[in-house]
């Protein structure tokens, strides 16, 4: 399908497509060329579906129980003993590498009085899993292992009091569990995002910056302020004249992606800017591998051509990394793929981030943002621990997470600012529905749509 034919023509106004940027670039690889969609009706989304908290309780049943979903990157649990919590509305699975170096996953509660094994949002090492109230202790692949006062327990099968487990599964570095036991392999759920990375390997990369906010508002209206551009001219209006339309895809129900270029002149409004303004204002995942002032713009060159060498030569002299095989969409753009129901992937060079979004507790109007930040382990081939998790309370700034650019810092807090007034809004409203456009608000749509088949399921 072109994609002529799928945005408006109007969205001209607004940048040129980004199959246009790439043709020009002239290097990019087919994936980026690809471009799908699926029809999809107009009909208004009914608010509620944000604000229920039957229609919540619905969602825990019928949806986040079936699905797999993204719970740490397994460089949180490199030896064996290393744990993470994992935490969904009120559900709590606890991770563990155990002595022959797999994986599992526990449902987080003592089989004895239903106590946490292990703190919420904790990690660490445990030598075994041991309830902090009574003692009851397991070892790491789930076997019970000791019962303070075992004769008052004769009645007590230790085989049957294995810990209950759930699905676990790794891909590219990033673990996900699946409370289903029955549910479809890992690498099916996936779709097309194990052939689109095949190039986009996460391995040598580690977290250096992992910001998580509590947000006063659904977990669906969080995500949706992150996949769609139609806000940009309103909420970040730093950014007029220099954020390329964006495309969008879907690929099935479970995984979309938006792609934007970076670095290009748009045209917004009467809003004129310089390839050299376009270059000073690029977002970059770490600004600090390019820190200083951004090089001069030659006569004949673009933004996009300049920073693409500052990126290649930065990335050569600090990882030993050879970026000429590359292309410039793969070294500057945003390439974020959308993995259903709540996992954002940035797969590009330059902005090589996930996004997180989940209920907090058994509240609708409550939920957690993640986001971390990764980059190359440094050549010397000594990794970084990950970087511990900063907390953001709702009112204060992501400029002071520690690592975090900037001008990320604003944009995340602007995007994240506006969220209470929605959530506010979408309480008090008259209408009671979301009206969502074509083609910009299209993924918005497709996330309904994919979660009504599991509610309905």
């Amino acid at each position: 399908m072109n994609i002529e034919s799928r945005q408006p023509k109007a969205a001209k106004v607004m940048g040129p497509f980004y199959q246009e940027i790439i043709a020009k670039d002239g290097d990019a690889p087919p994936v980026l060329k690809l471009e799908a969609g699926v029809p999809q009706t107009t009909e208004d989304i009914a608010l509620d579906r944000f604000t229920s908290q039957d229609f919540f309780d619905l969602e825990m049943k019928k949806m986040w129980r079936k699905v797999w979903q993204y719970a740490c990157r397994d460089e949180h649990l490199p030896e064996p003993g290393d744990y993470y919590v994992y935490d969904l509305g009120r559900h709590s699975i606890v991770l563990v590498r155990t002595e022959s170096g797999v994986i599992k996953g526990y449902h987080n509660s003592c089989l004895h009085r239903g106590t946490k094994l292990k703190p919420s949002n904790s990690s660490g090492y445990s030598a075994k899993i041991q309830c902090p109230y009574h003692g009851w202790t397991w070892n790491l692949d789930g076997t019970l292992n000791e019962v303070p006062c075992a004769w008052e327990f004769p009645h007590l099968d230790y085989e049957k009091n294995r810990l209950p487990e759930v699905r676990v599964d790794v891909w590219n570095s990033l673990v996900f569990i699946n409370m289903d036991l029955d549910a479809p392999p890992l690498l099916d759920y996936l779709e097309v995002l194990p052939e689109h990375c095949a190039a986009w390997d996460f391995t040598d990369w580690y977290v250096s910056v992992h910001a998580r906010k509590e947000l006063a508002c659904n977990w669906k209206a969080a995500q949706e302020a992150f996949i769609e551009g139609y806000h940009g001219p309103m909420v970040h209006p730093q950014l007029s004249g220099s954020a390329a339309q964006q495309q969008h895809d879907i690929f099935g129900d479970h995984v979309s992606r938006d792609l934007v270029a970076l670095g290009v002149k748009t045209r917004r409004g009467s809003v004129e800017v310089t390839e050299q303004q376009v270059l000073d204002g690029m977002l970059m995942g770490d600004r600090s591998l390019v820190d200083g002032e951004r090089p001069k713009v030659p006569e004949g060159s673009t933004a996009r051509e300049v920073m693409a060498k500052q990126m290649r030569d930065a990335y050569l002299t600090q990882f030993g990394i050879d970026l000429s095989g590359m292309s410039n969409s793969e070294v500057l753009d945003s390439i974020k793929y959308s993995l259903f129901p709540n996992l954002f992937i940035f797969t590009g060079i330059s902005l090589r981030i996930l996004y997180q979004y989940r209920p907090l507790g058994n509240d609708p109007d409550r939920c957690l943002f993640d986001i971390l930040f990764m980059r190359p382990v440094p050549k010397d081939g000594v990794r970084p621990d990950p970087a511990p998790v900063t907390y953001v309370r709702e009112h204060e700034s992501y400029r002071d997470v520690p690592g975090m650019d900037p001008g990320f810092g604003l944009l995340f807090d602007q995007d994240t600012q506006i969220m209470r007034w929605q959530n506010e809004g979408n309480h008090a409203t008259v209408k009671g529905a979301i009206t969502y456009s074509n083609y910009m608000e299209s993924r918005l749509r497709h996330l309904h749509n994919t979660l009504d088949k599991y509610l309905k399921a």
